[in-house]
């Protein structure tokens, strides 16, 4: 089993920037990223970081978000530039690991003037 823990969310300006962060325990994982839902919206990808390959983003986050994973640690970052008011949603953090997948919670990200 594998559990996910996020941090970082808040209430922001438009253009600003904000960091979440997700700590993994219980065992090693190396395939890590990050999910948003906005309201009445599916829960879609933002951008994941597979083992060992280049991380994959979503178009409308491209060249504002940054992902990055800290395998020494087991966490897995997602720093947020130049938000929108439709990056406003409830970010999960996604591990994935021998086939099996895991949520964490979720953290509420509004951007709002």
């Amino acid at each position: 089993q594998v559990q996910l823990v996020e941090s970082g969310g808040g209430l922001v300006q438009p253009g600003a920037s904000l960091r979440l962060s997700c700590a993994a325990s219980g065992k090693k994982v190396y395939t890590m990223g990050w999910y948003r839902q906005g309201p009445g919206e599916q829960r879609v990808l933002v951008a994941r970081k597979p083992k060992n390959l280049s991380p994959l983003y979503a178009d409308s986050v491209k060249g504002r978000f940054t992902i990055a994973i800290d395998n020494a640690k087991n966490t897995v970052t997602l720093q947020m530039d130049s938000l929108k008011p439709e990056d406003t949603a409830v970010y999960y953090c996604w591990a994935q690991l021998n086939g099996d997948i895991y949520w964490g919670q979720g953290t509420q990200v509004t951007v709002s003037a």
